[in-house]
């Protein structure tokens, strides 16, 4: 930093610009007039700091001139520059007393070092000598150290060695002692190329021979002892492929020998056993003996899955045992000839005896039951079980189909069953994962279904169902699958998949379940039902009676070709709708895998109701409800249009063809909605009761299935509500029409008693007052029989009461007004004549005239009373009704201002 200032001081006389500085801080606060200065939270008066050698400004690697003099504001530029002058002095002394305090030590570091070179070179040379001696030792060391090493490998490879010669003397020990226990004769290998790999052993003595249960079960525990064996063997072997030993590869034939020998007798003896056990023309088998073949083949089984030759003997069970069974029940006459029935192994007791006694208390668990809801005519398997024993048999009465799929339950039960369950307590024990047999059995073809499939037994799929699947699609899938008739395709249908199910019933496991259903047979049998077909038949047998019903657009119940409908609908149209969306979720129609497609179906019904009905209906014309005031300048008739009336503010008498239209209409609106009403209870009531425990389970995180499915009912049959809501609007309308034309007689009120000769006062409302109210009653039958609304009674009377009720209340305060300013204008007209004709004009004519206001004033509380009366017999609370406390309060006030 000082080389930088002297520099600056070399170029300008004033190296800090300090005159500059001072220039732009005046011109800054002259300049600066709405300048605020900071305010500080602090009253204390800066501290004066003194510059030392800790100022950071300057310490920093780039002195800041500018900041540099803000943080000495509180200092004036002359107290600054002489600050600054000070602090130079300052750093000039001390540099003088640095360089004076090391210039001594500097002068005195030659004198120190004199002599040290010849000092240096005595040390240097005996380094050289300890140098060379320390290699020679290290070298010493080291050829030491190789020569030990060299020891300890070749003593580790001798070690090695004699294991792999203790290893293949192993290997040879156990061939030899395989083909010993095997039986198999000994060849040179000359030989054996000679006749090109052709191996001649020997087989056992009884080898296709029949032979006895106790020489089978010798001959299974040999097999088993010879197994384990073979399992060293190859364990050994594998360790010894590892080192590549040329002797393994000499003595493979031998071990491929070895292998085809002992699969070869293993067959053998399972062929024998199976065929002892399922074969019921062989002769009675006793107790003990059976006991003795299930635990031969227990051994058998242990033994192939020990190998993972789980494919072969799941061959040999279809070969044997299986096949045999399906040539002779499953052929393209199977279901029009009477099937033999499966035989029973004797003594029965002792048969179930034993197979309870072999399952314990651990029983592997069942699959679970997935009902067929619509399908009644099937067994529950839970409640027949006392009755069919182990097997879940299907309801056989008139259905040779299901005859024949017990027939092969039976069977299964009889002959595989126990089989299963012990292949199953193999599979679980032994674990079935991969061990070295697998590996060394890698060369040997057994075939695309053992490398194709997953580890342990899969009886139940590539034995049981691979060939029932594959039989019922080749022999009888012309017949089962066909879709022509519809009823007995859905049969069909149903009762194969209860056969599943209570082949299901049959797996040992649930993951024995999970294989068949994605077994490819399985894929391929439930791919061959034309569900589409079927569907399309079911649809247009629906379709095509519905449409002849709904071709018809009437709905009027008193029409000569109507039909009436069964029980709570009125129409034959919505009868019919209800039964084609029952009839979808029906036992005799619905299949649950069509659900979506049937479900889709039951939605459009109901929308295609909707649309007869809106084309049924007559149209609305304009809007429905409509006030009482504007009802004497509208026809809502959808009939009959008359011309508008001379007379602003009057309707005429309605005549006898609008009359007649308007019964037509209402009986149409209420017909409407009975059926809306009944169609969304009934369907609402099949949902909860059938369809939703019918349809599959969709759920998701979110939102479950159920609610997804009758929100969109909902949806649909608030869209009929819609409808029934304008239809009511309509109904209303009219019938509030029809109230307000029987109104017409209180315009000549004034004029009936004018006229009278008879000037008492009334005591009995007017004749028109009970017929106020009368459409709305006859509309409801009440007091009659057969109303249109009848059956709407409970749950619209009131409301459509009140609405005609505050109708006719507006009407009335209109005649009530219109006649109020009549009366007046002839008070005026009167009033106007008596200075004129006073002389001709009688004493007592006031006083008539107001005795004929009183008499008007009193039929007219007497009429409303009565009207009164009738509306609360329709449930109305009159009290509630604003019109009505107008209308009361009017007709108790003077028919005409006092100071007329």
């Amino acid at each position: 930093m000082s080389s930088r200032v002297s520099q600056a001081a070399a170029k300008s006389p004033d190296p800090y610009e300090l005159e500059r500085l001072a220039e732009e801080l005046v011109a800054r606060e002259l300049t600066s007039s709405n300048y605020t200065p900071r305010t500080t939270t602090s009253t204390e008066l800066p501290i004066y700091v003194p510059l030392s050698h800790d100022n950071p400004h300057l310490t920093a690697e780039v002195f800041n001139v500018e900041e540099f003099l803000l943080s000495r504001s509180h200092t004036s530029l002359q107290d600054l520059r002489s600050e600054l002058r000070d602090y130079l002095t300052s750093l000039k002394e001390e540099l003088v007393l640095l360089i004076n305090d090391d210039y001594e030590a500097f002068i005195s570091l030659s004198t120190d070092l004199r002599g040290e070179g010849s000092r240096l070179e005595k040390l240097k040379l005996p380094l050289d000598d300890l140098r060379k001696r320390i290699s020679e030792s290290r070298a010493g060391l080291q050829a030491t150290q190789d020569s030990i090493q060299e020891t300890l490998d070749t003593r580790t490879h001798l070690r090695e060695e004699k294991a792999l010669l203790h290893l293949l003397l192993k290997i040879s020990e156990s061939v030899t002692r395989l083909e010993s226990l095997l039986l198999i004769s000994q060849v040179t290998t000359s030989s054996l190329e000679s006749h090109n790999s052709n191996y001649q052993f020997h087989l056992p003595a009884s080898a296709g021979q029949p032979t006895d249960a106790k020489s089978q079960g010798n001959r299974a525990k040999h097999l088993s002892r010879v197994t384990a064996e073979y399992t060293q063997l190859l364990y050994h072997i594998e360790k010894a492929k590892e080192e590549n030993c040329a002797f393994v590869d000499e003595i493979r034939w031998r071990i491929d020998r070895i292998q085809s020998t002992l699969t070869s007798d293993l067959d053998h003896v399972f062929s024998a056993i199976l065929s002892s056990l399922t074969d019921i023309k062989a002769g009675r088998v006793l107790d003990l003996e059976r006991a003795k073949l299930y635990v031969d083949l227990t051994e058998c089984l242990r033994i192939y899955d020990s190998l993972h030759l789980w494919r072969v003997a799941e061959e040999i069970m279809r070969r044997d045992v299986m096949q045999a069974f399906i040539k002779k029940t499953i052929f393209p006459d199977a279901l029009a000839v009477s099937l033999s029935p499966v035989l029973p192994h004797t003594p029965l007791p002792a048969a179930l005896s034993t197979r309870t006694e072999s399952h314990g208390g651990a029983l592997l668990p069942r699959t679970p039951y997935t009902p067929f809801t619509a399908f009644a005519t099937k067994q529950n398997p839970f409640e027949a079980s006392h009755v069919s024993g182990p097997v879940h048999l299907l309801d056989e009465s008139n259905d040779a189909l299901a005859k024949l799929y017990n027939q092969i339950l039976r069977f299964i039960e009889r002959d595989f069953g126990r089989i299963m369950e012990i292949a199953e307590r193999v599979s679980l024990k032994a674990g079935s994962t991969i061990s070295q047999s697998s590996i060394a059995l890698g060369n040997h073809d057994l075939g695309e279904a053992q490398q194709a499939s997953v580890d342990g037994f899969e009886i139940v799929t590539n034995v049981v169902w691979a060939e029932i699947g594959k039989a019922i699609m080749d022999e009888l899938g012309t017949v089962v699958f066909a879709p022509g008739n519809p009823n007995e395709f859905r049969k069909h249908h149903s009762t194969t998949q209860a056969f599943i199910r209570s082949l299901e019933f049959l797996a040992p496991s649930t993951h024995s379940v999970q294989n068949m259903r994605s077994h490819p047979v399985f894929t391929a049998f439930q791919r061959r039902w034309q569900l589409s077909v079927y569907f399309q038949l079911r649809w247009k047998e629906i379709i095509t009676k519905l449409e002849e019903t709904l071709s018809s657009r009437i709905l009027d119940p008193e029409a000569p070709n109507f039909t009436p409908g069964r029980n709570v609908f009125v129409t034959a149209q919505a009868a019919d709708i209800f039964t084609a969306i029952a009839s979808c979720w029906s036992a005799e129609v619905y299949i649950p895998d069509l659900a979506h497609r049937f479900w889709k179906f039951t939605l459009q019904l109901l929308s295609r109701y909707r649309e007869w009905l809106e084309s049924s209906l007559p149209p609305a014309g304009g809007s429905p409800a409509k006030p009482a005031a504007n009802i004497t300048n509208d026809k809502t008739s959808a009939i009959t249009n008359p011309p508008r009336s001379s007379t602003p503010g009057l309707t005429p008498e309605a005549t006898i063809e609008s009359t007649a239209a308007d019964e037509i209409l209402l009986r149409q609106f209420a017909t409407a909605l009975v059926d809306i009403r009944a169609m969304t209870n009934q369907v609402l009531q099949l949902w909860r009761e059938e369809i939703s425990m019918m349809l599959p389970d969709t759920s998701t995180e979110y939102d479950t299935a159920e609610e997804v499915l009758e929100v969109a009912l909902r949806s649909q049959l608030e869209q009929l509500s819609a409808l029934s809501t304008s239809l009511y609007s309509q109904a209303t309308a009219i019938l509030s029409r029809r109230c307000c034309d029987a109104l017409l007689p209180v315009r000549s009120i004034p004029s009936q008693f004018r006229a009278m000769s008879n000037k008492r006062l009334p005591s009995e409302p007017s004749y028109f007052a009970p017929t106020i109210l009368r459409p709305v009653r006859i509309f409801f039958g009440i007091g009659a029989v057969g109303g249109p609304g009848e059956r709407l009674k409970e749950e619209l009377l009131r409301g459509v009461s009140t609405n005609v009720v505050e109708n006719v209340c507006q009407r009335y305060i209109q005649y009530l007004t219109a006649m109020k300013k009549t009366e007046e204008s002839l008070r005026r007209l009167k009033k106007g004549k008596k200075s004129t004709l006073s002389i001709f004009g009688s004493a007592t004519a006031g006083k008539d005239d107001g005795k004929d206001e009183e008499r008007i004033r009193a039929q007219m509380i007497l009429d409303v009373e009565a009207f009164k009366t009738e509306g609360e017999a329709l449930g109305v609370d009159m009290q509630s009704v604003e019109s009505f406390i107008v209308l009361d309060q009017m007709v108790r006030a003077d028919l005409v201002d006092g100071d007329l």
